[in-house]
């Protein structure tokens, strides 16, 4: 399995490259240590835990180093000022750009989806790159709901490719070797403006390069 690495540090924040496959904190039946538990031991100090990443996804974490910092960082989160880019590779093909602000909801299931008694969601999204029977997207989250990006794709008939959850059977989605979607970019002010990014890994590449 990959490792995660150190995108940036500083004496607020710790900005770590998420590998797919690890839990960003403990959850239940975790094959991999969670992402929070690893690097708090590593660097003898507890991590605050401000967003988290889907366990398939790969990408940007943010972690703060004191609370101070941890109440900064959650206000730019919940007051949507966080300034959030992923890459997303979906099935079939969209041009253009466009928004989805279907209300989600999550169910007992844990699956989430469109419903009128959902909660306000909004997902922008760009066509980045036209792939085989596939395209590959600049979605911007301006809401933080759980799968969200997942679930409003696949609402509009473009389900993120290796989603294992969300698509049409059989999954994973197209087949890909895992799910293909990647924390680009963030930009978040602590007293300063960090501009944090982190490109997508050899297994993103080398999955994107069979579509």
């Amino acid at each position: 399995m990959n490792a995660a690495r150190v995108v940036f540090e500083d004496e607020r924040l710790l900005a770590v490259d998420k590998p797919a496959g690890q839990p960003t904190i403990p959850g239940r039946g975790d094959v991999r240590e969670a992402l929070n538990v690893e690097l708090s031991r590593a660097r003898g100090l507890r991590l605050f835990v401000v967003h988290r990443l889907d366990l398939e996804a790969s990408g940007l974490v943010v972690f703060a180093k004191d609370a101070d910092a941890h109440r900064a960082l959650c206000a730019e989160f919940e007051q949507r000022r966080a300034e959030k880019i992923y890459l997303a590779a979906v099935a079939g093909t969209l041009t253009g750009e466009g928004v989805c602000d279907a209300p989600l909801k999550e169910f007992g299931s844990g699956r989430v989806a469109p419903s009128a008694d959902g909660k306000p969601s909004l997902t922008r999204w760009r066509a980045a790159r036209a792939l085989r029977g596939a395209t590959l997207l600049s979605v911007a989250p301006e809401t933080g709901r759980r799968h969200q990006i997942r679930a409003h794709l696949c609402a509009l008939g473009y389900p993120i490719l290796g989603d294992p959850r969300y698509g049409p059977a059989p999954r994973p989605v197209g087949g890909a070797r895992r799910l293909m979607l990647h924390a680009l970019s963030l930009r978040v002010s602590v007293e300063k403006t960090y501009e944090l990014e982190t490109p997508p890994g050899a297994d993103f590449e080398s999955a994107l390069s069979a579509f």
